[in-house]
């Protein structure tokens, strides 16, 4: 027999500017339930989950929740205004919780509580706002992005701690293994509406391209610009997902040729290549020791006899604890800090472009053509032309929004202009320091398609797992004393090295070598016709092509006064955009199909 929910709401509704941001939403959650809230940035999932917790009020619907149910709410950014410290902080509220237990967890995830609330970083009230939460023992656990701003070492802990977690919890995340891990139902916000499907997030892929291929069946019933619609959420789902998997089985290729190359001796064959190494090398570093002064007057190696060798393409990935090095690391592999001993020489055409965790500010009052464009319609990219509108596509934007003010946007709208700006840039070495934080999931997908597509060399600090084992071909693992493993692979092989190296009985027979990639092999590829072969090359270009005209003729009609001015132009503008979308739909199809055969 069914239980009854400890909250639901009926007919939920909530007004925001001029419309209804939901109308008539139902929603229930059991004692048990482990939810993920999916949803594109400003679908309203911060929204939803605040109408959930009751801190918002809706314009209508009925809100239910059983006597005593305690509900307790980790949002995104915890206000820490008028604390002293972080103790103060996370032994507040109305239901403050017990002073040993916050402690109890402080001393889990090694927090010291004593530190000021205006000189801790946003790592430290993240997990101040934690040990607050879980030490409150709620019924329902509301989670907004729970794993911004944690170490690895810190999430493992979250994700254990939920594991043994009794009650519900509902959690928003862009971190793709801490949700398939953890959940085993789906809320999925789209377009207004919220569905539920009792899958966690391990499938929601599958779900989503689903729905939207079924959407995109019954719009062959309805009008053409329902069609039309129907036919960019089924293809922008569904193509993608074909062209990563396609990068995914190169991303195999790479990463067995670089554990041939690093051999059984790992890291050290690196720092000897032969010649023809040598001379593709990019980034060159040789028994590089970096220590810090102590505040007890000692020192402290955070690297030590670090020898590494990057090559052109090569995407290198850089994992650890806060505090272990990383940022160090990086800095001293792009020539911003010189190491104690050793030496890295830099390849004299390094031309980077760097994003990092702060992310340089755009002015609210400029547009996204201001931004992106410098006021106009065409955007040289990597010196390749693109018309702004087509440019924006490729970043998840409605080409409309170019006269939109950055501060009108989202926080993950904003991110993703801040990358559609700096891809665009002629480089070829990328650095990108924390580069999954604020983003949704199907900006993270653009993102490792961007990468996996960027002709040259890409240095990535960060904790997202599952974004590593997708995009890096190398990881660099450093455990805070100075070592650093050298790793063919991404975080999941590291993981698997380590676990290597302190299985009980195990640590002494443990060998320094490359782990072989975790994933699996590609399949075997498929010989191509001449024919075929020549589709498969050439298409992509005849894509890009079409694209861009697209766009142009877009642009021309975007002239309100052209339909009265010059109605012939207008109809042969109209009929050259169907026939050229007509085109591209057909290419997109033939090379999806030659991709699958040629890529497995």
């Amino acid at each position: 027999m069914a239980t009854a929910p400890i909250l639901s709401w009926e007919g939920l509704g909530l007004i925001q500017g001029s419309g209804w941001l939901f109308k008539d939403l139902d929603l229930a959650i059991g004692a048990r339930d482990r939810l993920a809230l999916i949803g594109r940035n400003g679908a309203g999932k911060t929204t939803l989950l605040k109408l959930i917790s009751g801190q918002v009020e809706a314009d209508k619907g009925t809100r239910s929740v059983q006597p005593g149910t305690r509900i307790v709410t980790l949002e995104q950014d915890p206000f820490f205004t008028g604390y002293d410290t972080l103790l103060d902080f996370a032994i507040s509220g109305e239901d403050a919780p017990p002073r040993h237990e916050v402690e109890a967890i402080a001393d889990q995830l090694g927090i010291d509580l004593s530190r000021t609330a205006d000189s801790a970083s946003g790592g430290e009230r993240r997990r101040a706002a934690l040990c607050r939460a879980l030490a409150s023992e709620p019924d329902l656990l509301l989670l907004d992005e729970p794993t911004n701003h944690l170490d690895l070492a810190a999430i493992e802990w979250l994700e254990s701690w939920l594991q043994r977690y009794s009650g519900a919890f509902v959690v928003i995340s862009h971190d793709r293994t801490f949700l398939t891990r953890l959940t085993r139902s789906t809320f999925w916000l789209d377009r207004g509406s919220l569905r539920r499907k009792d899958v966690g997030f391990g499938g929601y892929d599958a779900w989503e391209e689903q729905v939207y291929a079924e959407e995109a069946r019954a719009a062959e019933k309805m009008d053409a610009k329902l069609k039309i619609e129907a036919h960019w959420l089924e293809r922008g789902v569904t193509a993608r997902r074909k062209r990563n998997q396609g990068r995914l089985a190169k991303l195999w290729e790479m990463r067995a040729a670089r554990a041939q190359m690093m051999g059984p001796q790992g890291a050290a064959k690196l720092a000897i290549g032969s010649d023809d190494a040598k001379s593709k090398s990019v980034i060159v570093a040789e028994h590089v020791t970096k220590r810090f002064e102590k505040a007890d007057g000692g020192t402290r190696t955070i690297i030590k006899d670090f020898n590494l060798r990057v090559q052109r393409r090569d995407r290198i990935g850089l994992v650890g604890a806060n505090g272990s090095g990383k940022t160090t690391l990086l800095k001293i592999l792009t020539g911003e800090l010189q190491p104690d001993e050793g030496k890295v020489v830099l390849a004299n055409t390094l031309q980077a472009t760097i994003i990092d965790q702060q992310r340089s500010r755009m002015s609210p009052e400029k547009t996204i053509r201001e931004v992106v464009a410098e006021g106009g319609d065409w955007i040289d990219v990597r010196g390749v032309r693109k018309h702004i509108q087509g440019y924006l596509k490729e970043f998840l934007f409605d080409p409309n929004m170019v006269e939109a003010k950055v501060g009108t946007l989202s926080g993950g709208e904003r991110s993703r202009l801040l990358l559609a700006r700096e891809f665009a840039r002629l480089s070829n070495l990328l650095v990108l320091d924390e580069p999954t934080n604020d983003l949704d999931l199907e900006t993270l997908d653009l993102l490792q398609e961007v990468i996996a597509d960027y002709d040259g060399t890409v240095l990535i600090v960060s904790h997202d797992r599952d974004f590593l084992d997708r995009t890096v071909t190398v990881t660099l693992g450093l455990d805070g004393s100075g070592h650093v493993d050298v790793i063919a692979g991404g975080y999941a092989d590291w993981e698997a090295k380590r676990r290597q190296r302190t299985a009980p009985g195990k640590a002494a027979k443990a060998k320094e070598e490359a782990v072989a990639p975790a994933a699996p092999p590609p399949p075997s590829k498929v010989k191509l016709s001449y024919k075929d072969q020549r589709d498969y090359e050439l298409l992509p270009k005849r894509i890009e092509e079409l694209d861009a005209a697209i766009a142009r003729d877009e642009a021309a009609m975007a002239d309100p006064a052209l339909y009265t001015r010059d109605p012939a132009k207008f109809a042969a503008l109209t009929e050259a955009i169907a026939k050229a979308r007509a085109g591209k739909d057909a290419a997109e199809e033939r090379w999806l199909d030659l991709a699958s055969l040629v890529e497995g």
